[in-house]
């Protein structure tokens, strides 16, 4: 057999069950997510057909939060396919290393990598933003994904507090504190509602309070037009949660934060973990390699499946402690992203060559 055949031979073998691993597990978190909202069934216009179409557009997001496992059982199933038929034995036998199995393995790491990025930057974006909208519109009869939700924001010199974002566009009861440059109150606004339109904010039924040494004035207006430079993706991009959001949303986020001088160093974090994410799926899958050679070479398929579950809840353990250190002890957002994975991958590169 030649190396090109044998790549695509062992890929062939761990992208099979890599997907059937994925099937399967996608049908129990499908089932379970589709159990646990059952109780909103009978809300506003919210049923059955809305309940299944919600399912289904949330299983981009499920799959993405779940790949590096599935990827890594998949890969551990794959290739303990091949070493209880034997095949594994046989193409050491013929001269092909561990370390050129490692390699071929790392081709199928690489697509499920690509997996990774296109799943976690526009399909589970995508699917959470459509599904919620779906939800709402059902439940609320209003199409949007955040209805409700308040929203404590600064943009230069104002604070706003939206105590009702209804849709990325349209704001319910919200409140702009004005402060000059010594952090005096300079004013207050009340805002019953507002529209963005023509790239401005439209607000309606205005009670505006100014401050002064000589005291301080009132006065209500039908209308204002706000120049403000908060955008609707701006507030679209605070209300979906971070997992949820595109490499792009959160680096728009991030600087955006920083220009308003607020904290953005849970974002920064996210924006590198969610970069980290696809070489974790490589770092996963590499990992499970030598083990096939080693202690499982002979296990079933159950037990190859409880030791990669094991596995994979232990990295997800380490890798949350090693994020939330890192927040705490304000290491860098790509070390604290990072250093799991490139731990992993030192481990797995060192085990490949000790088996080899």
């Amino acid at each position: 057999m030649s190396l090109r055949k044998l790549d695509l031979y062992i890929l062939g073998h761990v992208l099979a069950l890599t997907a059937l691993v994925g099937l399967a597990l996608m049908t129990i978190q499908s089932f379970l997510a589709f159990v646990a909202d059952i109780g909103d069934i009978g809300e506003g216009r919210f049923g059955y057909a809305d309940l299944f179409a919600y399912t289904a557009l949330m299983l981009p997001r499920g799959l993405y939060l779940m790949l590096p496992v599935i990827a890594m059982l998949g890969t551990l199933m794959g290739l303990g396919v091949l070493a209880s038929q034997s095949e594994l034995t046989a193409m050491r036998a013929a001269g092909v290393s561990v370390l050129r199995i490692g390699g071929s393995t790392l081709i199928a790491g690489l697509v499920m990598a690509l997996a990774s990025l296109l799943i976690g930057d526009w399909l589970a974006p995508e699917g959470q933003l459509r599904a919620e909208a779906l939800r709402n519109q059902a439940r609320f009869g209003a199409a949007s994904a955040f209805s409700g939700q308040p929203l404590w924001l600064r943009q230069g010199q104002d604070v706003i507090h939206i105590k009702q974002l209804r849709a990325e566009d349209r704001l319910g009861e919200t409140e702009i504190f004005s402060f000059d440059a010594e952090q005096r109150l300079r004013s207050v606004s009340r805002i019953a509602q507002a529209q963005y339109q023509s790239g401005r904010w439209q607000f309606k039924d205005v009670r505006r309070t100014e401050f002064s040494a000589q005291g301080a004035r009132a006065e209500t207006l039908p209308e204002q037009v706000w120049e403000g430079e908060l955008s609707p993706d701006v507030l679209r991009l605070f209300v979906l949660e971070t997992r949820a959001l595109s490499l792009a949303g959160l680096w728009r986020l991030v600087g955006y934060m920083d220009e308003n001088r607020l904290d953005a160093s849970a974002y920064r974090l996210a924006f590198w973990r969610k970069l980290v994410a696809p070489l974790t799926v490589i770092a996963l899958m590499l990992f499970t390699v030598p083990f096939v050679f080693g202690p499982l070479r002979s296990a079933g398929a159950g037990q190859r499946l409880l030791v990669g579950i094991l596995m994979g809840l232990t990295f997800y353990v380490v890798n949350d402690i090693v994020a939330n250190t890192g927040q705490l002890y304000g290491w860098s957002p790509w070390v604290s992203a990072g250093a799991p994975t490139a731990a992993l991958f030192a481990f797995a590169f060192w085990r490949l060559r000790a088996v080899s």
